[in-house]
């Protein structure tokens, strides 16, 4: 079977530089007229999770996801030119999204919970949207719950081309790497965010990375080379 790399965004391809939680305030207090008081982590969680987790801590009772949804992105596509301006490409993924695109057994595509205009606006940002086939994605506005991005991913893609994917999840985060265990998925960590290299390891990560830095080794990690889920950890 050919394989399917769902991609993280934040901090396994690139950092935004804060510009997208900037957004998010604005959005959240032009919709409600409440003033910003905490901001969660929104490390590894899907956006429709961390909309509910604002809107309760804030009292707001009277407004959708889908109403703040659209201020957010309007935001977004206002400042998006503050992503390539404060943020940054993590070590090598670049090059190892150009080698795993002419992998012709590798399907890269984006397992997000940004909302689907604000992942497109992040990796157009430094250049990246054409090593996804985005119509295939798991976006923030699927569920609130992360294993269920992964798996309408895989659903979407089979769905595309016909066949059936070898998954392959690769980000940052303890959801990552749970979201794709409770799927039968190849869970790739890398330690490019704040959780350490042994806190992946913990979650299940079947490989850890300390970076994309080692291009060679994550290509042979990420592409269709043998490796299963069922691999031991390492």
């Amino acid at each position: 079977m050919r394989r399917l790399v769902m991609w993280d965004i934040d901090y396994t391809l690139l950092r935004a530089g804060g510009a997208a939680t900037v957004a998010w305030r604005a959005a959240f207090s032009e919709l409600t007229g409440v003033p910003w008081r905490a901001t969660p982590n929104f490390g590894g969680r899907t956006d429709m999770d961390i909309c509910a987790e604002v809107f309760a801590t804030h009292g707001v009772t009277d407004c959708t996801a889908e109403r703040f949804f659209a201020l957010y992105v309007a935001e977004v596509e206002r400042t998006k030119h503050l992503f390539a301006e404060q943020g940054a490409l993590m070590p090598g993924v670049r090059e190892v999204l150009a080698r795993l695109g002419d992998d012709p057994d590798v399907v890269q595509t984006l397992v997000t919970g940004n909302v689907p205009e604000v992942a497109a606006a992040k990796v157009a940002a430094f250049g990246l949207g054409d090593a996804f086939d985005a119509s295939v994605g798991g976006y923030g506005t699927d569920d609130s719950v992360r294993a269920t991005l992964v798996r309408r991913s895989l659903e979407r893609a089979e769905a595309k081309y016909g066949e059936r994917f070898d998954p392959v999840v690769i980000g940052d985060t303890e959801h990552d790497v749970t979201a794709a265990l409770a799927n039968g998925a190849f869970a790739v960590a890398v330690a490019t965010g704040r959780t350490k290299m042994a806190d992946l390891v913990l979650a299940g990560a079947h490989a850890v990375l300390p970076d994309l830095s080692d291009v060679d080794a994550a290509v042979r990690i990420l592409s269709a080379d043998g490796l299963t889920a069922s691999t031991p950890p390492a």
